[in-house]
């Protein structure tokens, strides 16, 4: 029951991405579905008998609209996420002292005379003695 539930879900939110990515071929679609009465009812020009658009008028319209419509859209997602980032709701930073600092600051140097062998192939390789 909760697979189904959530495939519906996400059917619906993958319905609404392509809606929202086809806003303008939409707009095409509307006027070739309904030219004729676009063209009857809807035309800016229909009361002039000389221009003959075919109701592109109407569609060059709504298409500017929609482009417009598209940009406000994502001009106020984009300022929406720049408020969100910088105003993050998330837990506030809180400057905080140590509670308790090391007082162990003894540095202590070790120093290995290079006069001293270090490696067994020291002991075999020497000058020869004289």
């Amino acid at each position: 029951m909760k697979a189904s539930v959530k495939q519906w879900i996400t059917l619906g939110f993958v319905l609404l991405m392509l809606v929202k990515a086809w806003v303008i071929p939409l707009v095409y679609l509307d006027y070739e579905l309904r030219k004729e009465y676009i063209i009857a009812n809807l035309c800016i020009n229909r009361d002039n008998p000389i221009v003959v658009c075919e109701g592109k008028c109407y569609l060059a319209e709504k298409v500017v609209e929609a482009k417009k419509q598209e940009e406000r859209r994502a001009e106020q997602s984009y300022m929406a996420n720049l408020l969100f980032q910088v105003m993050d709701t998330g837990k506030p930073f809180i400057f905080q002292s140590p509670e308790y600092f090391e007082t162990n600051l003894a540095v202590t140097f070790s120093y290995i005379s290079p006069f001293l062998p270090r490696s067994v192939a020291s002991e075999i390789f020497h000058p020869p003695l004289g």
